[in-house]
């Protein structure tokens, strides 16, 4: 399978629905079937989670079995929706719709409020905090500007977990939460910030939620309205629902279970938002006929990139690394992570500005290259470092593309120059459409070498020179494009949000890289403090800070480099510690142990079991896997499924071995899928070092599984066995 990342930037759109899963892997093509009934999808980082729901979503319109105008998918971010949007048109499914939960909340709102309580809805507020800042000062409560931000983000925590101003210093209380004020304090500024925008007529970002709840509890017929419209949901990022999200998805259901849920506990980073992971963690317990599948094969990430990862997480603890699922790598090896310490923080980015630029030298486009950090305020230095270092850079979390300034003129000017077409004299010694692009755009600030240094001026070059780049790859896609295509594909990826890639370095918070990737990642300020932050005090806050570090870690595509710093200032004393979660995985900091077991990949159709913690406690406990030649531990999936060490001799019988690839090859080709999808290499290798006999010896061989048995078994064994398969004594 080919990886969505790497896929044409202009796939042509799939001839038919069986085309459309084409390349999915078995897993992800079984998600990609199951479209009735309760579903949830549990997918590691990396995985093509998004592939294979809107792989699904589009074969079921394709298919004719599902309306398009009757889905609605939804998710947390404004780009993720926009993707969503842009992978269905790609696949032929246009018109479905996917929004965030906020989006979709507020569309309804907006038509319904007339009916539902009459009048124009009520405006939405710009800046909440401002608003804070006066209830604060109504109740002669003095807040700094850093107290003011936290206590804005605390009344967005109590509305979107339902409590009330009068309830929140008990369910404070309850909850062992770290108030950044006094409870009782916050109550009353939460009090009257409410009060306030009643007497204001207006609303905030989570009133959209609550009052959009608050309609389809009280109004049966509207909620009856919307269900006779939608009919199929699916929800992305599912361990990030709050329970205010939770409450409107069941009402939008109803009594109905056309329910699809993706998620991966692991990657649970918001609780701070009210976000938690139980949702997902029940979802057997509610629905006990849900249909399970877990994608594992990891095709973003190289084999050391990923056993860096599965490591970190061994060592978790608490009810969602009880779910974690161990990757499998489905990449080729690739540089092992890189550990670093430095004497200061400047040395440190100093240090990380020399290896980006070693990189970008060494081939690795700068846009591909990412620096992550704890909190926004570590960027400062790095943006210096990479300045001075003469590297291009962005910063993740400015404002969005298509609403630059830059981007704004820009689709002016392609606009006007399209509807001019051959009367614009700037088009006459434009041969093809990247040149006509280039010359609209010239007038606007692009060049053909970038300007030197940092700062505006280059950052309005970066956004032109997308554009450029992005005409240049719509040309190569479709041959015999006019600017007018341009501009209507420019349209569509604003609506989507789709942005194209700006070719820079980005520096952004481990949070706001959720989602994204790259193929170098600098994990930097590994320091305890730090990593996890001085004021995750629970245990339940420093599992979270280790699930932060491990969304790092899976962000990496082949380059990884971890550094910590000793010390803040040059001179300063050394007093600092690596990060507690490096321990057993950075050299010298001793070992790290035997997995605990975790999830395996694979389908579960309705068992009725709860997928609790009782039901995990219940599993038998695997011990360490050993190798069968020298009795090491083995920690590589691809050493477990050989049951020895790489480096260890092997008694693979080679005319066995090429006879089974032949085999596989014949196979995949009638399949139409990868040859890895029959029988990977190290399992072929597996079986061939073995020879297995009997079913029974070739089913305990890892990576033949009980479907495999059944599909494939009696021809590896007729191979083993020197026979040809498929003939009169086997059994198929």
């Amino acid at each position: 399978m080919t990886p969505a990342t790497h896929s044409p930037l202009f796939p042509q759109v799939p001839e038919s629905a069986d085309a459309v899963l084409d390349g999915l892997d078995p897993e992800q093509r079984e998600v990609a079937l199951a479209l009735h009934g309760p579903v949830c999808v549990l997918a590691g980082a990396g995985t093509g989670k998004t592939r294979a729901i809107t792989h699904r979503i589009a074969y079921g319109v394709r298919a004719g079995i599902l309306q398009p105008a009757s889905v609605l998918a939804v998710t947390f971010t404004n780009r993720a929706a926009g993707e969503m949007r842009g992978r269905l048109r790609q696949l032929g499914a246009g018109g479905v719709q996917a929004r965030t939960f906020h989006s979709a909340a507020l569309r309804q709102l907006q038509y319904f409020w007339p009916k539902a309580v009459g009048g124009e809805l009520p405006r939405l507020l710009d800046r909440k905090v401002q608003l804070v800042a006066e209830a604060a000062a109504r109740c002669r409560v003095r807040l700094d500007r850093n107290e003011l931000r936290d206590v804005t983000s605390e009344i967005e925590w109590a509305k979107v977990t339902q409590t009330v101003p009068a309830d929140y210093p008990a369910v404070v209380a309850k909850s062992v939460r770290d108030a950044p004020r006094d409870p009782a304090e916050i109550g009353q500024i939460y009090a009257m910030y409410e009060q306030l925008k009643r007497d204001r007529s207006v609303i905030d970002f989570e009133d959209v939620l609550l009052l959009t709840v608050g309609i389809l509890q009280d109004r049966h017929d509207i909620a009856d309205q919307i269900r006779s419209q939608y009919h199929h949901f699916v929800v992305d990022e599912y361990q990030d629902v709050s329970p205010l999200q939770q409450r409107l998805l069941d009402l939008w259901l109803g009594d109905r279970d056309n329910l699809c849920v993706v998620g991966d506990a692991s990657q649970t980073i918001y609780s701070f938002t009210g976000a938690t992971p139980e949702h997902l963690l029940n979802f057997r317990t509610r629905h006990p006929n849900a249909t399970v599948v877990k994608l594992i094969r990891d095709y973003r990430s190289t084999p050391q990139v990923v056993h860096l990862a599965n490591g970190l997480l061994s060592q978790a603890r608490g009810r969602a690394a009880e779910h974690r699922l161990e990757l499998v790598s489905q990449r080729d090896p690739g540089p092992e992570p890189v550990y670093t310490e430095y004497a200061d923080e400047p040395a440190e980015a100093e240090g990380t500005a020399r290896r980006i630029r070693d990189l970008i030298a060494a081939g690795v486009p700068a846009g591909e290259i990412a620096v992550l950090y704890r909190i926004n305020a570590q960027s400062e230095v790095y943006e210096q470092a990479l300045a001075d270092a003469g590297v291009p850079y962005q910063l993740r979390g400015a404002e969005r593309f298509f609403e630059r300034q830059e981007v704004r003129e820009a689709g002016i000017a392609l606009r006007g120059a399209a509807r001019a077409g051959a009367n614009d004299s700037l088009l006459d010694d434009a041969e093809d459409l990247p040149a006509q692009v280039r010359a609209v755009l010239s007038t606007k600030g692009w060049t053909t070498e970038p300007p030197a240094g940092s700062g505006a001026a280059r950052d309005r070059w970066e956004s032109l020179a997308a554009l450029v780049r992005l005409a240049e790859d719509f040309a190569r896609a479709k041959p015999g494009a006019t600017l007018s295509d341009l501009v209507a594909e420019l349209d569509e990826r604003a609506a989507a949000q789709h942005a194209p890639t700006v070719q820079g370095v980005t520096l952004a918070s481990l949070h706001s890289a959720k989602g994204l990737e790259w193929d170098a990642v600098f994990l930097v300020g590994l320091t305890e403090g730090m990593m996890p932050i001085t004021y995750a005090k629970t245990d339940e806050q420093v599992e979270e800070e280790r699930r932060l570090l491990y969304v790092g870690v899976t962000r990496a595509r082949l380059h990884l480099s971890l550094s910590w710093a000793l010390s803040r200032s040059p001179g300063g004393r050394p007093s600092r510690r690596p990060s507690r979660f490096l321990k057993g995985l950075r050299p010298g900091s001793g070992s790290l142990g035997a997995s605990r077991g975790a999830g395996v990949g694979g389908i579960e159709r309705g068992a009725g079991g709860s997928g609790g913690a009782g039901e995990s406690r219940r599993r038998r406990q695997r011990g360490p896997v050993r190798c069968r030649v020298c009795g090491a531990t083995l920690t590589e999936a691809g050493e477990m499924k050989l049951m020895r060490c790489e480096d260890c001799p092997s008694d693979m019988d080679e005319g066995l071995y090429e006879r089974l690839r032949e085999w596989r090859a014949e196979q995949a080709q009638e399949l139409g899928q990868p040859a890895y999808c029959v029988f990977t290499d190290k399992t072929l290798m597996a079986i061939a070092e073995r020879v297995p006999a009997a079913d029974g010896e070739l089913a305990g061989i890892s990576g033949v599984g009980a479907r495999k048995m059944v599909r494939f078994g009696a021809a590896v064994l007729a191979i083993c066995a020197g026979r040809e398969p498929g003939g009169d004594d086997e059994e198929v």
